[in-house]
Parts: C-alpha cells; sequence; structure tokens
C-alpha cells in the first residue's frame, strides 16, 4: 500500500489507499496546456549490510521513476549499503571498477537514464597498504559512462551525547582533495556535495560560481540532527545560491546500531519546497526542473552581482 501524492502547482490531491508494492511515491502532474520540462526523481531509501537486498530496492526505484518519465534519478548517500561496524563497512567497499558500479552502469544503459549515485563506499588508492575508503558521489549517464566522481571533502566527527550521536567517519574514511566542475545533465547543472557537506555554505556558492545551476546533497542525516537542521540547511542553500537543491536520503533504520532521519527533498531557487518524501518510508518525490526559475530569480535579485570581492570579506581579518 502507498499515498500517491500528486502535486498541481501548490495545492496537493490525495488518492490513498492505491495498492502497490511498498514505496511512497510522489508526483509532480504536469498539465498538457504548460511547458514539459526535464523530470529529476529524488530517492529515499533503507540500506542495509545486505547488498544485494540493496541493489534491488534501488532498482526497482530507478525502474519506477523511468517509467515515470525521469531524464534523471537521485539516489541517497550509502546506496550500496550501511554497515553495522567499521569492519564491516570496510570489509564490503569496492572499487569503481567492482561489480556494484557495474550493475549500476548496466542499468543506466540499459534504461537510458542518467543517475547520481550519491555515497558510495569507494577503496582508496592504497587500499591494500592503509585499508580506508571514500565516499564517492558518482555521476553516470544515459550510456552507462562514469562522468563524474566526487569523494566527500567534510567527513562527519561528531560526538553529542546529549542526542545519542557518535560517529567518527574519518576513522575509515579519506577527505576527498578537491571539489569537482558542476556536470552538465540533462536537468541542467548539477553540482556535487555530500551530506555534511551541507553544512559548509562556501562549497554551495564555489559550485554556483562555477554555474552550477543544481546543487545536491545526498545523505544519511541523524535523526537528532535531521530534525533540528535538515530542511532550514537544504532550504538556506536554495536561498543563497539561487539554486534547485536536490537531497536524497536515508531513512529508517538500517540495524540495530543506527537510524537515519528521512525527509528526501527538493527545493526550488526561491527556497520552496516542491517535494518531501516523509520520515518514515523508502519512495521517491518527481519534481520538472524548470531553469527559467533559476534565470528568472537571479536576474531579480542579482546577489551575486552585489557581492564585494574576497578581500572585502576578510577585511576583519587586518583590524
Amino acid at each position: 500500500m502507498f499515498t500517491f501524492r500528486c502535486i498541481l502547482g501548490t495545492s496537493t490531491k490525495y488518492l490513498t489507499s492505491l495498492s502497490a508494492r511498498k514505496y511512497n511515491i510522489k508526483l509532480q502532474i504536469r498539465m498538457s496546456s504548460l511547458p514539459h520540462y526535464p523530470l529529476a526523481a529524488v530517492c529515499q531509501v533503507t540500506a542495509t549490510p545486505d547488498k544485494e537486498a540493496n541493489f534491488s530496492a534501488c532498482k526497482e526505484l530507478v525502474e519506477k521513476a523511468k517509467q515515470r518519465g525521469a531524464s534523471m534519478v537521485f539516489l541517497p548517500e550509502g546506496f550500496d549499503y550501511i554497515g553495522s561496524s567499521r569492519e564491516e563497512t570496510l570489509s564490503l567497499s569496492e572499487s569503481l571498477t567492482g561489480d556494484t558500479m557495474s550493475r549500476y552502469t548496466q542499468l543506466a544503459r540499459k534504461l537510458e537514464v542518467w543517475l547520481s549515485l550519491g555515497g558510495f563506499h569507494e577503496r582508496g588508492h592504497d587500499w591494500e597498504s592503509d585499508q580506508r575508503i571514500y565516499n564517492s558521489h558518482v555521476i553516470i549517464n544515459n550510456k552507462g559512462d562514469i562522468v563524474s566522481v566526487y569523494r566527500k571533502s567534510h567527513l562527519f566527527d561528531v560526538e553529542l551525547p546529549e542526542k545519542g550521536v557518535s560517529l567518527k567517519e574519518s576513522a575509515f574514511t579519506i577527505p576527498g582533495p578537491s571539489l569537482v566542475s558542476p556536470v552538465q545533465t540533462p536537468i541542467g547543472k548539477v553540482g556535487l556535495g555530500i551530506c555534511y557537506d551541507l553544512r559548509f555554505p562556501e562549497l554551495s556558492m564555489a559550485l554556483q560560481r562555477h554555474e552550477a545551476e543544481i546543487l545536491t546533497y545526498p545523505s544519511a542525516f541523524t535523526v537528532a540532527t535531521g530534525t533540528a537542521h535538515w530542511e532550514v540547511l537544504l532550504r538556506a542553500r536554495a536561498i543563497e545560491t539561487q539554486s534547485f537543491v536536490l537531497a536524497a536520503a536515508q531513512v529508517g533504520r538500517h540495524h540495530e546500531k543506527r537510524s537515519s532521519y528521512g525527509h528526501a527533498l527538493a527545493v526550488d531557487p526561491w527556497g520552496e519546497v516542491l517535494g518531501d518524501c516523509g520520515g518514515e518510508n523508502p519512495g521517491m518525490v518527481l519534481v520538472e526542473i524548470n531553469l527559467e526559475k533559476v534565470s528568472s530569480t537571479r536576474r531579480n535579485m542579482p546577489v551575486q552581482q552585489h557581492r564585494r570581492d574576497s578581500s572585502f570579506y576578510h577585511s576583519l581579518e587586518k583590524t
């Protein structure tokens, strides 16, 4: 059983109790009298240490998104798996030439759809000697080619005892060496981040300066940090860069030690939330990407033209 949430502009109709699988799918319906813009599917999953089950669930979401007309599908951080220990996380990791990535390149080619794979456990270049990995955001085009790889640059080393949060990503993950240029896709120019990168506006502004029209932050936010900060951070990044922000998410209980907040989100350049997958079940939201919204928002409120040169913002450091 699932609910279709059909969004017509700003109004929402609910078609409940429709017999289907286990997913909550929210569709932005296009009226035939209006221009048709490319569709993006922003997905929400519950990954576990079972890689085969995870691939099956993600494959089904990608297929459903393609059936509904999506040009590009966004999967969250940890789409391949979420391990229950450091040892398990490392043992399940692969290279970009391994079986998992091969299956996704084949899927993209078969369905002729672009994929954003938002946090792949990639074995590091010195894997044999140091047994450490990258958290890698991989973009695959509709021909099955890997066209960009961004390795997460800000690692989640956070202790919040009062919130029950204790994670040290750097214990097994190598920080990425650099940002990567926005990628030209069928929905627009996409700038790549991953999860904790969301908290660093310098990253989003750098991508915007390199002509990103869409920012994406595939994530596995904890329940505590997601409840407090997830939506407000995503909307802030959209508002300050005047870009679409698409954030696929993990949701629910992955194993006995970890749960995620969910609420995969799509936000427009004005900061309006276009779709929210909720905090309970796997699913997706389909949104139209009208790049004229980016152009008109930046034209009508030319924030970037009003920005002073970088030395101005460092002037306090000289006093």
